[in-house]
């Protein structure tokens, strides 16, 4: 199965107040997500939490979303947190054997911040060779540092066969234009995680978004990437908005995306792993209470226009 285009949302993972993980909440999540029209799910990831779970505990929460989406939807998983070659490769195989239509492999976790490209792809090599038969995708992920993907390591990704999905944290139009020309005829698809940047990166050829917004607003990032061509004012509008509510992620995340979810009536739990809970003041409270009063008068806006249209 090739991975379609559209909205790849970061999955969060819900806990306990315990402070395990909540499962029958990840399973309403899950729903909710799939509800919203979205095209895939990338579970295990930083805005899982991956780097405060156990390996038993990110191969435990893919193999469930996988067996919870029952094929209504794709699921990729990361969970590639180690630094040695041989422990990174048994988290991939244990990813692979969970299900999974493909592993994503953290781009960081191949190379320091000082070492080269040549470097990267042969472990990349080793990796792969590693793991037979299993298809991967590329997460730049932003820690412990970032290391973005050039051009000729696209190229060589593309060139393999290997690889389907990129998680682009560039956040550069100019960049993701060499990037899209690098993989061109290859299965290898390039999402953008960047919200300001999106609508241009589609006209690009980007292949969609996957991003830690998808945790708030999945149905506007699905209208825009399966309509922006046709509808030409709401994508603007679409596009508006979602840049400048973006900067929430700034704020509290993902503590205020569960504060979200949980205004949406999901049953779950603002605790994280990752940031303290009890940090989370009123001021944050409110920011998301008024983005999500915004984006009710941005999706009546939209559905006005649409009944003018049909009148």
């Amino acid at each position: 199965m090739n991975i379609p285009n559209g909205v790849w949302p970061t999955m969060i993972t819900p806990f306990t107040d315990g402070g395990e993980v909540d499962y029958e909440a990840l399973g309403r999540l899950v729903d909710w997500y799939i509800a919203e029209g979205v095209h895939g799910l990338f579970a295990v990831c930083q805005s899982s939490e991956m780097f405060f779970l156990s390996l038993k505990e990110r191969e435990s929460i893919a193999r469930f979303v996988v067996e919870k989406a029952a094929g209504r939807v794709p699921v990729i998983a990361s969970g590639h947190i180690s630094d040695g070659f041989e422990q990174q490769a048994e988290e991939l195989r244990r990813m692979a054997a969970t299900g999974v239509e493909a592993v994503v492999i953290v781009s960081n976790r191949l190379a320091g911040p000082d070492e080269s490209d040549e470097i990267w792809l042969s472990r990349a090599q080793q990796l792969i060779e590693a793991v037979p038969d299993v298809p991967f995708g590329i997460y730049e992920c932003p820690y412990p540092y970032k290391r973005l993907m050039t051009p000729r390591m696209l190229s060589w990704c593309a060139d393999t066969g290997r690889f389907w999905f990129l998680k682009d944290t560039c956040c550069d139009l100019s960049k993701i234009a060499e990037r899209l020309d690098a993989v061109k005829g290859s299965p290898l698809k390039i999402f953008n995680a960047n919200s300001a940047t999106l609508l241009e990166s589609l006209r690009l050829g980007a292949a969609g978004f996957s991003g830690v917004m998808a945790n708030f607003h999945p149905d506007l990032y699905v209208r825009l990437t399966e309509r922006w061509r046709e509808e030409l004012e709401a994508a603007e509008t679409i596009q508006a908005f979602v840049g400048a509510a973006s900067l929430i992620e700034l704020q509290m995340y993902p503590v205020n995306a569960k504060y979200h979810l949980q205004s949406l009536g999901l049953p779950l739990s603002i605790r994280c792993r990752s940031k303290d809970a009890g940090a989370f003041a009123e001021n944050h409270r409110l920011e998301v209470n008024q983005l999500d009063a915004l984006y009710r008068l941005v999706k009546g806006r939209l559905e006005a226009a649409v009944s003018d249209i049909v009148r």
